[in-house]
């Protein structure tokens, strides 16, 4: 007897539908699994057989043929145990084709029977409501994340033998169907934690921070150890605008692949990513034998934040260059080729020179001439343009740290944030966008420069020799200071504190 289930698997961040066709035959006792399935997958006849007769079924002593169609995509992981076993049912006539019409299975099976939770239920989600799938089931861990994306019944399967009373109709110990809000939590203050009212001085650093999450720029500091720069950083979630329920959905489903989303519906927050300057290039921007993303990707809408910069192997850097463009990354192997998305906004932490204390007053640099320009050498010049905010966070005084009056907090700067982004969505309508991902036509229609600004640009590229990708940079930077200052167009004053931020471009 054939039996057909359907089912699907992750490529890329999205989910392919799969049919698997299991088909019980007159033959040698024996299964079977083709249909470009890798070990992880051809393994699940092992763990399968095992449930079924720990579940109680007794497999006839056939020939079993499993297909898992389309043959040409390449199928991995232990999510097609679930649907497999049901196959096996369906076709030994235990559960009847009816009762598995429009139903789509992924789920891992323990040795008795139970069902574990597997990688990327949320695309898969997504994907069975854009089939037209009426019902979805899950391992018990994965319902929340599929209950989010709504548009078809969603049950958990605790093990087979429940999953078996269900499909006859007799109830079983199946959770009922799983309604949950379709809405992220969009709360209007940062979470609890790290809040910039902790940051002592640094007027400047604490500035280019409020401006680059206004326009969702990238952001580099430059100072001495101890000066503050980490500390910055990591209270630059506090200040971002909330997820809207698309950027969470889509975050959520790559968190979903690998494996980090911790059994909740959605991410609430946006990510903050802070590898180990030890990080490859593949594990950066992904990739490896089972195509995985990388630490680019799971940054998506959120900040990827690299301390030590220079300390980061010269290729693992200098891959970021074009994602940093693209906002996406390909990744080509020789039997696939997937893209993910990273759009992230990057920021970066390193020091002066060798020492670390090149302009301190407070601690003398020991450093050559010639060790600092090698220093300096292993950071890129095409790197340092797709930079638009280059900020010095000087030592501070021991009287500017020993003050107990606090600073602004994050929640009062996140408020201007997230005016500045309105600004930005109402001007841009259906194409709302942060001014750091502009297209270059937009960025002439809305930043077009006065007298004073063309004079200050021309001043600019005369002294430090700024490149086009610079010189655009620097408007984009000027066009969300304008939004901060409620300007509508593009003054002087904001190319002149624009340009106030390229300290690399003067530094000789």
């Amino acid at each position: 007897m054939l039996a057909r289930v359907r089912s699907a698997t992750v490529v890329g961040i999205e989910a392919a539908p799969i049919d698997v066709e299991v088909d019980v035959a007159l033959g040698l006792p024996c299964c079977n699994i083709v249909g470009l399935a890798d070990a992880g997958v051809r393994e699940g006849r092992v763990r399968i057989r095992s449930a079924l007769e720990n579940s109680g079924f007794k497999l006839p002593p056939r020939k079993i043929t499993v297909n898992l169609a389309p043959a040409d995509l390449k199928k991995d992981g232990a999510g097609f145990d679930l649907p497999i076993a049901v196959g096996m049912l369906c076709a030994a006539g235990v559960v009847e084709p009816e009762a598995i019409a429009d139903t789509l299975f992924v789920g891992e099976l323990a040795l008795d029977g139970a069902v574990r939770p597997v990688r990327g239920v949320l695309p898969i989600a997504v994907s069975a409501r854009a089939r037209g799938a009426r019902r979805l089931i899950v391992p018990p861990a994965n319902e929340a994340e599929a209950a989010v994306v709504g548009g078809c019944e969603v049950r958990a399967a605790r093990d087979l033998t429940s999953l078996v009373a269900l499909l006859k109709g007799e109830g079983g110990d199946v959770a009922p169907e799983r309604t949950t809000s379709t809405e992220p939590a969009n709360e209007t203050t940062p979470a609890a934690g790290a809040d910039l009212s902790e940051v002592h001085g640094q007027e400047v650093p604490r500035r280019a921070l409020e401006i680059a999450a206004a326009g969702g720029h990238n952001l580099l500091f430059v100072g001495p150890p101890g000066s503050g720069k980490t500390m910055l950083a990591r209270r630059l979630p506090g200040i971002l605008p909330p997820f809207t329920f698309e950027e969470a959905l889509e975050t959520s489903m790559i968190y979903s692949i690998v494996g980090q989303l911790g059994g909740a519906a959605l991410l609430r927050e946006r990510p903050f990513r802070a590898p180990h300057h030890t990080v490859t290039a593949v594990g950066l921007v992904g990739g490896g034998p089972i195509v995985r993303p990388g630490e680019i990707t799971l940054a998506h809408n959120g900040v990827l934040f690299l301390d030590e910069l220079l300390e980061f192997a010269r290729p693992a850097l200098e891959a970021l260059r074009q994602p940093l463009e693209d906002r996406h990354v390909a990744i080509v192997r020789a039997r696939r080729s997937v893209t993910y998305p990273a759009d992230f906004m990057l920021v970066t932490a390193l020091n002066p020179c060798p020492c670390g204390h090149l302009g301190n007053p407070l601690r003398t640099c020991t450093c050559s001439l010639a060790g600092i320009a090698a220093y300096r050498a292993r950071l890129s010049g095409p790197l340092v343009d797709r930079i638009d905010l280059h900020v010095e966070v000087a030592a501070l005084p021991y009287q500017a740290l020993a003050r107990d009056e606090s600073a602004e907090p994050s929640a009062a700067v996140r408020a201007r944030v997230v005016a500045a982004r309105a600004v930005q969505n109402a001007r841009e309508g259906a194409a709302a966008t942060s001014n750091a991902r502009l297209p270059a036509a937009a960025l002439r229609a809305v930043a077009a420069l006065d007298a004073d600004g063309h004079r200050l640009m021309e001043a600019a590229v005369a002294r430090f020799g700024l490149s086009a990708r610079a010189l655009t940079r620097v408007r984009r930077v000027a066009r969300t200071i304008a939004d901060l200052d409620g300007s509508v167009a593009v003054r002087g004053r904001h190319v002149a504190e624009a340009l106030q931020y390229r300290l690399l471009d003067r530094t000789p």
